[in-house]
């Protein structure tokens, strides 16, 4: 995490990996738990989510600023998988023998509206937007909606559980910083 953990002996050090060891492991049995999953994607499923969600938060420089953007992307990123489908079907009517140029066409308005977000600098973290867009259409994709629940309902019953992934993994993200900083500062008085 910075480069004065490298000059602590390991012996010393290693109670900060087994603290993160020890949020791994909760990580993954509070997981499976996620209010809001629907039953036909399984226990578990949002576990990569929330994994996913916590290297974000030091991806962005680990601050709680920068969390609120990647919550942000997250959501603009879900947002953007859904004009992306709908625009593929609204543009389907383009799709050759070999190339789904509707689906084409629609990535390139979809990406040109993320682009565009970097500058509002409220919401401008980028990365947490593909991640998030990512994320959300491997679900909805990979995940078959049950023949009960409308197209539109759908959309939403995914994006719920997976925005609680999300906030789970920026959490653990935030607990890991605040705990090495207490870590580094008990070695310092050591």
């Amino acid at each position: 995490m910075n480069k004065k953990s490298n000059t602590i002996p390991f012996h010393k050090f290693m109670g900060f990996p087994a603290f993160v060891g020890l949020q791994a492991m909760i990580l993954l049995v509070i997981t499976p738990f996620i209010p809001f999953t629907p039953e036909v994607m399984g226990k578990g499923l949002l576990v990569w989510a929330a994994f996913q969600a916590w290297a974000m938060y030091f991806l962005g420089g680990a601050t709680i600023n920068m969390a609120f953007k990647t919550f942000a992307g997250y959501v603009g990123g879900i947002i953007a998988s859904v004009i992306l489908i709908e625009l593929g079907g609204v543009f389907g009517g383009l799709n050759g023998s070999t190339v789904p140029w509707g689906t084409v066409l629609a990535v390139f308005f979809v990406a040109f509206l993320i682009i565009s977000t970097d500058r509002v600098p409220s919401i401008n973290f980028l990365p947490s937007y593909f991640i998030g867009s990512g994320a959300y259409f491997a679900i909805i994709t990979y995940v078959r909606r049950p023949d009960s629940i409308g197209v539109y309902p759908w959309y939403f019953q995914v994006a719920v559980p997976l925005l609680i992934a999300a906030v789970l993994g920026l959490v653990f993200g935030w607990a890991t910083v605040v705990f090495k900083v207490w870590f580094d500062s008990k070695l310092a008085n050591d």
